[in-house]
């Protein structure tokens, strides 16, 4: 192939399938494993081959609505880079390498190493649902019309109309006044980051969050001088959230500057493995 001559899946998955027999050696068989893993994270997954050079064949490539990982080899490393592995959390500390950047993170293999398997596709699913969440921010923005200013009910609450999905709920996030706005940015990434299967809706001039088949897990509200994040389940958490006296569901006020997103991440990911409410009759 020619250098730089355009590339459909198929020949980019063709010249994975050649790097990885011409390797022939245990480098060979850890690309092979990191292919299969990713496939399995992510079926719609498309396989590049890109930065081909003089020097240098290409390099694997995954993506889904954008680069999710690359598969570089090396002489005595394969080394699996995630484009946004920054803003990844890793709680199986995978990430060994490119530590100091402020964008990727990348995953060192050597001879001999065991691969978590279930830590890397719960990996590479994470990064693809941050990949989706940026595409459908950058969508609902390029579609947005320059429109009238957005109706705000009590307390500066954005006024949205009910719909599922994700188009919705930016609609909401972007007309959240001042700061809060930033805060509802933060919420809904840190969200999809921690429970990479979500759905979303917007309800009663609310975003929801949950998961297919269990109801929803969390919500929040823009109100004068704070966010509320409503956990629908919240008495079920440890700890559990400070605010309400209800049966089930307790929240959190979020002021300027005092979001605690690594208390926030631990709530989210108990609260989205629990039945969550599969009708609403009352406002969170």
């Amino acid at each position: 192939m020619k250098k730089g001559a355009p590339q459909n899946p198929a020949s980019a998955s063709e010249l994975i399938d050649a790097r990885i027999r011409e390797l022939g050696d245990w480098r060979g068989e850890t690309l092979a494993r990191i292919r299969a893993l990713v496939k399995r994270a992510d079926p719609e997954v498309v396989e590049e081959w890109k930065w081909a050079k003089a020097t240098s064949p290409g390099t694997p490539v995954w993506s889904h609505d954008g680069i999710i990982c690359t598969g570089e080899t090396y002489k005595s490393v394969v080394k699996m880079t995630f484009a946004k592995g920054a803003s990844l959390e890793d709680p199986s500390g995978l990430f060994n390498s490119s530590l100091e950047g402020n964008v990727r993170r990348a995953i060192d293999f050597r001879e001999g190493d065991t691969i978590d398997e279930k830590a890397l596709v719960a990996l590479v699913r994470a990064a693809a649902a941050l990949n989706a969440s940026a595409a459908a921010s950058t969508a609902t923005k390029r579609k947005r019309p320059v429109a009238a200013k957005p109706t705000f009910l009590a307390g500066g609450n954005p006024q949205i109309a009910k719909a599922e999905g994700d188009v919705p709920v930016q609609a909401y996030i972007e007309a959240m006044p001042g700061w809060k706005r930033d805060v509802g940015r933060r919420l809904d990434a840190l969200i999809v980051r921690n429970a990479p299967n979500v759905r979303k809706a917007v309800k009663w001039n609310s975003p929801f969050y949950g998961i297919e088949g269990q109801g929803w897990f969390v919500g929040f509200h823009t109100f004068t001088s704070y966010v509320k994040v409503t956990f629908f389940q919240g008495t079920s958490l440890r700890p559990v959230p400070p605010g309400g006296k209800s049966k089930d569901a307790r929240w959190i006020d979020v002021h300027e500057d005092d979001l605690d997103e690594a208390q926030l991440a631990a709530w989210v990911k108990q609260a989205a493995v629990l039945p969550g409410w599969v009708t609403l009759d009352i406002r969170p």
